[in-house]
């Protein structure tokens, strides 16, 4: 737990793009196959992510890079929780829970309303997680159709 005590969170910086490409192949390539919609956000996440409205906050250690996660604006006052990864070498630390919270307050701080979330009900770590943090499951003929063939677990958090 003493590397939890030297975690910092930041916004996206120029040159960032390749960390946030990594650290989210390294995830989705271990558990399932990389669909087109995951290379179109992670080759250019400032055109799929960023310009649209969202923002990506990365999780740093020693100034290093160890974890990520996005919020793509999906409506006024709502985003989709999303490309949350952390680095396989320093997982189950408490980083990617602290990095959720984190991400938490700052779509509150941006006037978010609701938080959505798609994921795979193979990461149960990571649903616990979502879980703890106020995050609910909810039918997913609520939400749009997902662009993923892995998304089978679906969740929101009413800020």
């Amino acid at each position: 737990m003493q590397a939890l005590m030297q975690i910092t969170f930041r916004q996206f910086l120029p040159g960032d793009a390749e960390a946030f490409r990594t650290l989210n192949e390294q995830w989705i390539a271990k558990y399932f196959e990389i669909e087109e919609k995951d290379r179109l956000t992670l080759n250019d996440p400032v055109k799929y992510i960023l310009s649209p409205g969202g923002h990506i906050y990365f999780a740093t250690l020693d100034d290093e890079i160890v974890g990520c996660c996005a919020l793509i604006a999906t409506g006024p006052d709502s985003f989709e929780v999303a490309k949350m990864a952390v680095d396989e070498s320093i997982r189950n630390q408490g980083i990617g829970k602290a990095m959720l919270a984190h991400v938490i307050e700052e779509a509150r701080a941006l006037g978010a309303r609701k938080l959505t979330l798609e994921t795979n009900s193979k990461l149960m770590n990571a649903i616990h997680v979502y879980e703890s943090l106020g995050f609910r499951h909810i039918d997913p003929s609520l939400m749009e159709p997902s662009p993923y063939k892995r998304a089978n677990v679906f969740m929101e958090q009413q800020l």
